[in-house]
This record gives C-alpha cells, sequence and structure tokens, in this order.
C-alpha cells in the first residue's frame, strides 16, 4: 500500500457563525507520489479543502493530517509548508517591490542560512523554468505566463514533497496553460512530487493520475 502523505478525516469547515457550510464530512487522502486533480463547480468547496491540506486552515470538525500525523498549532504547519510544501497561486503572489529572483528566494530564509547558497539555488530553478535572463525583472516587467513560471520555481525552492497549485492557469491564455502543465507534469514525474492541483482547466483532469470531483462540499467521485 502507498504512504499517505496527506488525508482528511470526516473534515468539515463552516464560516460566519455556521451560515456557510463550506466542506461537509469530507474523507481523503493522497499517497506519496500521485498526481490528483480536484475539479467542481465554483463555491463547491475545491479552495477551502486545498488551504486545509496545508494548514492555511483549520477545520470546524475531524482532522487533517500530513504523513499520518496531526498538527497541533499554527506554528507546526508554518514549518511545514515552509520546508515540504509548495504552494502555486493563481493571482502568482509574487512581491512587487522584488525582482524574479528574489522572489524565488523568500521561502528560503528560515531554512537556507547561506546566501550564497539561495541565490544559486533561485538562479538554478529560474534557469529550469527558462527564465534566466529574466532573474532581474520585477513582476510588472513580467508576462502572466512568465509570473507564473517564477511563482513555479519559488514553490520548487525547498524542494517540497507536496506541491498544491490552486487554479495555475486560471490567469493564463490556452499556449501559456500549456506551458504551465507541462511545468508541474515535469515536476511530478521528474522530483517524484505529490501534485495536488484545484482547476477548472479541463486539460488537467485528462493529465492527471486520479480525479477527485467536489459538489457542493461534498467529495462526489474519487
Amino acid at each position: 500500500m502507498s504512504e499517505t502523505i496527506a488525508s482528511l478525516e470526516r473534515v468539515s469547515r463552516v464560516y460566519r457563525n455556521g451560515q456557510i457550510t463550506a466542506l461537509r464530512e469530507v474523507t481523503l487522502s493522497i499517497a506519496r507520489g500521485e498526481y490528483v486533480a480536484i475539479i467542481g463547480p465554483s463555491g463547491s468547496g475545491k479552495s477551502t479543502l486545498m488551504h486545509l491540506m496545508c494548514g492555511l486552515d483549520r477545520p470546524t470538525k475531524g482532522r487533517v493530517l500530513f504523513e499520518s500525523k496531526e498538527r497541533g498549532s499554527a506554528r507546526e504547519w508554518a514549518r511545514l509548508r515552509a520546508e515540504r510544501i509548495g504552494f502555486v497561486f493563481q493571482s502568482f503572489n509574487l512581491l512587487p517591490t522584488l525582482t524574479a529572483l528574489e522572489n524565488v528566494e523568500v521561502p528560503m530564509f528560515g531554512v537556507r542560512r547561506d546566501s550564497d547558497a539561495r541565490r544559486q539555488r533561485a538562479m538554478e530553478l529560474l534557469e529550469r523554468v527558462g527564465l534566466a535572463d529574466r532573474a532581474a525583472h520585477r513582476p510588472n516587467e513580467l508576462s502572466a505566463g512568465e509570473q507564473q513560471r517564477v511563482a513555479i520555481a519559488r514553490s520548487l525552492a525547498n524542494s517540497p514533497d507536496l506541491l498544491l497549485a490552486d487554479e495555475p492557469t486560471g490567469n493564463l491564455d490556452s499556449r501559456t496553460s500549456a506551458e504551465i502543465l507541462d511545468r508541474l507534469g515535469e515536476i511530478h514525474t521528474t522530483d517524484g512530487a505529490t501534485v495536488v492541483i484545484v482547476t477548472h482547466n479541463p486539460e488537467i483532469p485528462e493529465r492527471a493520475g486520479r480525479v477527485v470531483k467536489i459538489v457542493d462540499g461534498q467529495i462526489a467521485s474519487s
């Protein structure tokens, strides 16, 4: 049996004093090395599930585990995200005053102490995503596709075991989307990372090893 890297056990998430239920009694396990696409209509709870999976949100009921262990504090989750979990956002979330190279370095502060090692690692990752020649450019000097490639490089800064991507192609045209999907597929096959993607893009489920469908806060199929 494959080792489980992330799992939710009968998890519910309720907001606004019980007025909005984002997830209802969700149980889901992600095996190490899987490539999983999470699909469903807007408002179905996809992003909430992903945020719970990495500790950016906490369940109202149920348990969220990483490598079969429940993490009790925000500090523990923050450490995990810094060292073991990468995240790619739809809106890129690059720091506007920093260069591409500096943006990729940010997650390494507190994890890699040597500044030269941080700089070398950041440049290697920009080379990997084809942006070595854009290292000194700030986000507003980059195209949307280039910004997302910087964001992918940043997510790999500390060689994560689990890579989460929330609508990574949502702000991109079809050609650039395909390129980003190629990059994520490469990370899965070459690095051996577990990849979980929340998406509306019909191409992603075709590439994934497993598709999880969420409807009205519940898993409809997995």
